[in-house]
């Protein structure tokens, strides 16, 4: 499965808020590996949300609904 950028969440907490809201969809989502900082807590840098290519159209209606 090829993961593609969806979009860029302003911290770790939104980027994780998008994420549990498009798995609640059905989506599959990921936060990007090495944007989030896990033994230091959570960060205040911008991390992008990942999704399937074949689910990024669905997905990017998704977020639009939710932002």
């Amino acid at each position: 499965m090829k993961w593609v950028v969806l979009a860029t969440a302003p911290d770790q907490l939104s980027a994780e808020m998008w994420q549990d809201r498009l798995r609640e969809e059905g989506i599959p989502a990921m936060i990007k590996p090495g944007d989030v900082t896990s033994f230091l807590g959570v960060t205040s840098v911008p991390c992008r949300v990942m999704v399937p290519e074949d689910r990024l159209g669905e997905a990017q209606e998704m977020l639009a609904e939710f932002q």
